[in-house]
């Protein structure tokens, strides 16, 4: 199959002014849409409560129709205008079990329904979707894993979904790349080995490979679903390690506007002589966002402006991003939906890369490797989505992503990269006990830049996954992909991936899971092509470079607690993944001016074992309303010898074996409290060349490694006041005791910092 494209660029433009006509035609309807809406209506009305304690259950959201729903005020009362007819409403509350009951609307009248809600266990029933590209119970997964819902981001002061995703047990986040349970070290920001989506599709730079986390959209986000573990079956390249899929929020029936302003300022750092600054270090951000439905039509709408001097000197960031997302529901057709999404962003930054030295300089970035970057990114998704009932589905997504790099003093560093994808997927339930899902995937990107040079990629995928439940504890999950890439015309070979897995409920909230899945990448423009030099370090181009490949597996627990107020989870797993032709930068003497640089080869061959115990648990007493989650992960990370089979003695780069994450947050009347608690153990293993003090990359690192790589303990406390039913006031202290630690070599992680959030919700 070839994509006849004589001209990529025209192409791109082209279908940017389809999609841009499609959007007008869909905003010139609305009026009629929401006119249609208003004919014939009936009333609902009522009260949620706890059905033991008769309390009322404050914002518990009620679903109703397709995809349409409200939710109670503080008092636990709700409204509905609905259409005559026999409606079924499903009412949702965490913590509880969800209820369904039918309504007989009649035109003009007025039913009254109370419903009072069970509690239940906490999170073990919660809905994901991207472990299979279906709807489907955390509990009932045969893989691990990890979901963020959007109230930590107000209670943490969380803008960046970098540091966000660096909460999660099993996770690190090293100079903005992922690592899932030790799966990926530090390769110098090119290629990632964690795929990140919006909505189930890619996300990645189409030149660099690697994640643009600014601009992820933290405004409107539903949850944020992570898979630990190989998940190129159903994702494809660059999944080898895990995904991270940011869904977007849906516009309930009620408008719904949110904000927040914040402010916040660096303290000392713990080493006075790394003070380099006289004003003070500051930080500031502001956020408006807003959901409506207007008819069968759905709007949301994000903006985020952020503007940070830094703690470092010349390493600040100025960023602007807006989100927009419609979805209509068409009322001639049941079942059909269609909607487009944009997200738009730009930044003007100047990234961290060596610093001075050790000694007094360690804040300091040395003035040759600092250029400034003026970036941006553009995505636009049109999609389109028909189900029938239970029975079968059909949808299509496509995405077309811009980003374009500028570096206004280094030209030579410029890019620009355009990408079109598109996802074909159909699912079938033939039978009760049999689903099935088929679908299409493409990738087509065209990259300009003097940085990497001129190049075309095309990426085609087809997968097929069975979801059988023989008997009704038992769920079977079987997969298999076909991928192939082609660059610049040269095809590689077609690649199969295999997945399967299991889970089975051993009692009512305890089921036991294991898995085996194999996943595999494809080297980055930036791997094979970049070339370049900041400072004293010189990147070398590998066009000759191999895709990696491998598989992981697990054996995994998960069971709910549930003991008079409390309830939640436990998860325990352990897990194993081996990689093959692992892709990581090596110095080395080159063809190169100076014969020294940097070059990404095909050189480890890597296994990584390891366990995780994951917990949540949410409860009440003396007026308190508490949760608590965590976790803890340990991994054994080495290489070995494929001739013999043993391993080696030497550990994997850029990893720590031990990480255990904390989270506490208690809420009592209108003030809530708690913290963030993340420790870690040492670094096992770097670049010998950091330590090479006659190189001397960066000067006085290597008495400083032998000092400071002891591990680390960071605390971030957090206080906020309720100051009546739209306005709340915040405070998180980051880094309380000033504990100085370091990300990559030369990379000191930000000392103690303060910021003050005013939030509110304009909601009527």
């Amino acid at each position: 199959m070839k994509l006849a494209v004589t001209n990529p660029v025209a192409f791109l433009k082209k279908l940017k002014g389809r999609l841009i006509r499609s959007l007008f035609l869909i905003t010139l309807l609305f009026p009629f849409v929401a006119a249609r809406a208003g004919e014939d209506k009936g009333f609902i009305k009522g009260r949620v409560f706890d059905s033991h304690t008769l309390e009322p259950l404050s914002y518990a959201t009620i679903i109703y129709g397709r995809d349409r729903g409200t939710a109670t005020d503080k008092d636990g009362f709700y409204f509905i205008t609905a259409s005559p007819g026999n409606i079924n409403l499903t009412f949702k509350y965490v913590g509880y079990v969800s209820l369904t009951r039918s309504v007989n609307v009649v035109d003009g009248d007025t039913v009254f329904l109370d419903v009072g809600l069970e509690y239940d266990i906490a999170d073990i029933d919660q809905v994901v979707i991207s472990a299979g590209k279906v709807e489907q119970r955390v509990a009932e997964l045969t893989v691990s894993m990890h979901v963020i819902k959007p109230e930590l981001l107000s209670y943490s002061h969380i803008a960046d979904a970098s540091e966000l995703i660096n909460m999660t047990p099993g996770i690190e986040v090293l100079d903005g790349q992922a690592s899932i349970r030790g799966g990926s070290g530090f390769s110098y920001g090119a290629g990632s080995r964690v795929l990140t989506l919006i909505d189930g599709l890619p996300v990645l730079s189409a030149d660099a490979g690697n994640i643009k986390w600014q601009f992820l959209p933290l405004e409107n986000i539903s949850q944020i679903e992570i898979i630990k573990g190989a998940s190129s079956v159903l994702y494809g390249s660059s999944a080898l390690n895990g995904i991270v899929n940011f869904r977007t929020a849906e516009a309930g029936n009620e408008p719904l506007t949110k904000f927040y302003i914040e402010a916040g300022i660096f303290d000392r750092p713990r080493q006075k002589d790394w003070k380099w600054w006289v004003s003070p270090r500051t930080f500031a951000s502001t956020s408006l966002s807003h959901t409506q439905r207007i008819g069968n039509t759905g709007l949301g709408l994000g903006i985020y402006l952020l503007n940070d001097r830094g703690y470092r000197r010349l390493n600040h960031e100025r960023l602007g991003r807006l989100n927009l997302k419609v979805k209509h529901d068409n009322n001639r057709v049941e079942g059909l939906a269609y909607g487009l999404n944009f997200t738009g962003g730009k930044t003007g930054k100047i990234d961290f890369i060596l610093w001075e030295d050790a000694w007094q300089g360690a804040l300091k970035q040395q003035e040759e490797t600092a250029n400034e970057l003026v970036g941006s990114l553009l995505t636009l998704d049109p999609w389109i989505r028909f189900e029938e009932g239970d029975k079968y589905s059909h949808e299509l997504r496509t995405r077309f992503q811009l980003s374009d790099n500028k570096f206004p003093e280094a030209g030579f560093n410029n890019s620009r990269a355009a990408s079109f994808l598109a996802e074909y997927q159909s699912v079938y339930s033939v039978f009760n006990w049999l689903k099935l899902n088929l679908g299409l995937f493409e990738n087509y990107s065209s990259i300009i830049s003097e940085f990497y040079g001129d190049h075309k990629a095309l990426n085609l995928a087809a997968y097929s996954q069975l979801d059988i439940t023989p008997v009704e504890r038992l769920k079977i999950v079987g997969g298999v992909r076909i991928e192939n890439n082609s660059l610049d015309g040269k095809r590689d070979d077609i690649i199969p991936l295999f997945r399967a897995g299991i889970n089975y409920r051993v009692a009512d909230y305890t089921f036991l899971r294991a898995s085996f899945g194999q996943g595999y990448r494809y080297p980055s423009i930036a791997e094979k092509h970049a070339a370049t030099t900041l400072g004293s370090v010189t990147i070398v181009p590998n066009p000759d470079i191999l895709p990696e490949s491998g598989w992981s597996s697990e054996i995994g627990i998960r069971h709910g607690l549930l003991k008079g107020s409390l309830n939640g989870q436990i998860d325990m797993a352990v897990f194993y993944s081996r990689n093959i032709n692992m892709i990581e930068y090596l110095f080395g003497i080159y063809q190169v001016p100076g014969g020294l640089g940097f070059r990404a080869d095909n050189v480890e061959q890597s296994r990584v074992y390891g366990c995780e115990v994951e917990f949540s648990v949410t409860g009440s007493a003396g007026g308190f309303q508490n949760s608590f989650t965590g976790g803890y992960t340990f991994i054994y990370p080495v290489e070995y010898d494929p001739v013999t089979g043993r391993n080696t003695d030497n550990y994997l780069k850029y990893r720590r074996k031990h990480s255990l994450k904390l989270s506490l947050n208690s809420t009592y009347r209108k003030y809530d409290f708690g913290f963030i608690f993340h420790a870690a153990s040492r670094m096992l293993n770097i670049d010998n060349i950091f330590l090479d003090e006659e190189v001397n990359i960066l000067p006085g690192f290597a008495d400083y490694w032998r000092e400071s790589n002891t591990g680390y303990l960071v605390m971030d406390p957090h206080l906020g006041y309720t100051i009546n039913q739209r306005f709340r006031l915040s405070l998180t202290v980051k880094n309380v005791f000033n504990t100085e630690y370091m990300g990559r070599p030369g990379d000191i992680m930000p000392h103690r910092n303060l910021s003050l959030r005013f939030s509110g919700n304009l909601t009527k």
